[in-house]
């Protein structure tokens, strides 16, 4: 079952730039460039201007995080009630979910950033609700592919659940480290069907 809220990202103009450039800044300088100061001297506004939007950098990294919650849920959620089989909606998610991050590269620095994370709780908790939303939305359509005979019954759906997405977070670190030369589309197509062979009932 799927835990959490639905978040309903409703953003002004200002707050959504002030979104994206906290991104910039965190990708370019990292975690500890991002400051109030840096991010009103990039954006070319006050600090005061940026508090009338938001308390504090925290409640920017909160903010970044139910903006990638909202674009993951529409991703993940979609595939729950698709006619398709249950390795057709796993294959959209994580082509989908790649797709995602390439869109947005400066996402996958705070995204993936165990630093930010580590010593704000509140942070924790909403990275920790967005991974169980995620894990759960794999877990339900893995569980139903093995119920329908479409994938092997005999390794739980929680332990395939892990592989697909843990599979997919170390092809999205790898090209987060650098090594953007490959074609991404085919490397994640490769990197499922391999996934898919060892879990599909031919």
């Amino acid at each position: 079952m799927l835990k959490g809220k639905k978040v309903n990202i409703m953003l002004t103009a200002r707050q959504q730039e002030i979104i994206d450039v906290s991104l910039e800044l965190i990708s370019t300088t990292g975690i500890q460039g991002f400051t109030i100061k840096n991010l009103a001297k990039k954006i070319g506004i006050s600090e005061p201007a940026i508090y009338r939007h938001y308390e504090n950098k925290i409640s920017i990294l909160l903010a970044i995080l139910d903006y990638f919650k909202s674009r993951s849920e529409s991703l993940f959620v979609k595939q729950v009630n698709e006619s398709d089989s249950s390795l057709v909606r796993i294959e959209k998610i994580f082509q989908g979910h790649f797709n995602a991050f390439e869109k947005t590269p400066s996402l996958v620095n705070v995204i993936f950033s165990e630093e930010i994370f580590r010593n704000e709780p509140i942070l924790q908790e909403r990275i920790t609700d967005i991974m169980d939303r995620n894990s759960g939305v794999i877990k339900a359509i893995v569980a139903e592919g093995q119920a329908r005979g479409e994938i092997k019954a005999e390794i739980e759906s929680k332990y395939l659940t892990l592989i697909i997405l843990g599979s997919l977070r170390m092809m999205v670190k790898r090209w987060q480290m650098g090594d953007k030369s490959f074609n991404h589309s085919e490397e994640v197509s490769k990197l499922f069907n391999t996934i898919k062979n060892l879990i599909e009932i031919r």
